[in-house]
């Protein structure tokens, strides 16, 4: 069978993983890489043994050959590299966030329609051991109709410096940073309903705390002497879907808390749910309180995470199977995150 050739556009941090993906994949072949730095774009080139580089992707996507891509950038170039390449005839796998806001992402969507290629968001959270576990039991209906839920994904002191916190490049910081895995993997769960209302505030009392001699261990390929950071630091709000159900979102890359918290609980009319990261379930059974803890739980893991999503977006391709994160569940998203920084702006509920 003939290999896919892919690129990858970025070789920042979160490319690693990309890269790795591809490579464990024998249909595949990483055939080019691009970064503005072409001193390591040549160096992830080389480690690899990847023999195209470039500087500009939009030479790049010039090569007939390449059938998709990775767009590996910070979040400000989303939308410009993805248009590009499905323009230029590629299907693309776009990390998260989908761009800086809905009109971005309402863009690419179309630009992908438009082309006839598929546009895969990098929602990793969806293809990990512990989503498999729960979906299964909600599927069943083990819980009965969700309700409410709590997401939470805070940080002691977890910036992780570089363009994460320069607005005009990040869009936000830890809502659209942490915030966009914990709120997309609860309405996921929840059957994908609508987002209607956002109510939120956010906070920057606590800043960067680049002063912390040893912070968590969250590090941007970019790091600068005096970084910019005019983004949030913590970040609270409730999210109304279409459906009566609700979200609390707490999410921070600086909080006075006694150690990082990255959970999800679910409730529902016949049981409840935390994802704590091992996967605990609560209920009744013959008038007794009951917990529930499966016997081959599989607790969150990115080992193997970002393999199940980039063979997933190959088999896609391939085979035609429906996209489990489609460019769609994106632009939702968008809609949602949107909300809540105007929400905090104006300190009003808004309206989705």
């Amino acid at each position: 069978m003939k290999k896919l050739k892919v690129g990858v556009i970025g070789t920042g941090s979160i490319c690693g993983v990309h890269i790795n993906g591809y490579k464990s994949l024998d249909q595949v072949e990483l055939y080019a890489l691009c970064d503005i730095n072409q001193e390591r774009v040549k160096k992830v080139a080389a480690k690899h043994n990847v023999q195209h580089t470039f500087t500009d992707y939009h030479e790049m996507l010039k090569l007939d050959e390449l059938d998709a891509v990775s767009v590996c950038t910070w979040n400000s170039e989303h939308a410009a590299a993805t248009i590009a390449a499905l323009k230029a005839g590629k299907h693309v796998l776009c990390e998260k966030p989908m761009a800086l806001n809905t009109q971005e992402a309402l863009a690419m969507e179309q630009a992908a329609k438009e082309a006839g290629k598929l546009l895969m968001i990098g929602l990793v959270r969806r293809y990990g051991n512990d989503c498999e576990v729960v979906k299964d039991f909600i599927d069943a209906d083990a819980l009965g109709e969700l309700y409410y839920a709590k997401a939470t994904y805070l940080r002691r002191a977890g910036y992780p410096g570089g363009w994460f916190g320069d607005r005009k490049r990040s869009g936000g910081g830890p809502v659209i940073d942490l915030g966009v895995h914990v709120i997309d993997l609860v309405r996921y769960l929840m059957g994908s309903p609508n987002p209607v209302a956002v109510t939120a505030v956010t906070y920057n009392k606590l800043g960067p705390r680049t002063h912390i001699k040893k912070r968590g261990g969250y590090s941007s390929a970019e790091q600068n002497q005096q970084p910019v950071f005019d983004v949030e630091d913590l970040a609270v709000g409730l999210i109304k879907f279409d459906n009566g159900a609700t979200l609390m979102l707490e999410t921070s890359f600086s909080l006075n808390i006694k150690a990082d918290v990255a959970n999800i609980e679910l409730f529902g009319s016949k049981g409840g749910a935390k994802l704590d990261p091992k996967l605990e379930l609560y209920s009744e059974q013959q008038g007794y309180l009951v917990d529930i803890t499966p016997a081959h739980n599989t607790a969150l893991s990115f080992d193997g995470l970002f393999e199940r999503e980039i063979s997933h977006f190959m088999d896609c391709i391939t085979k035609g199977i429906p996209c489990v994160s489609p460019a769609h569940d994106g632009v939702m998203l968008m809609r949602i995150i949107d909300g809540i920084y105007e929400s905090a702006r104006t300190g009003r509920e808004v309206l989705l």
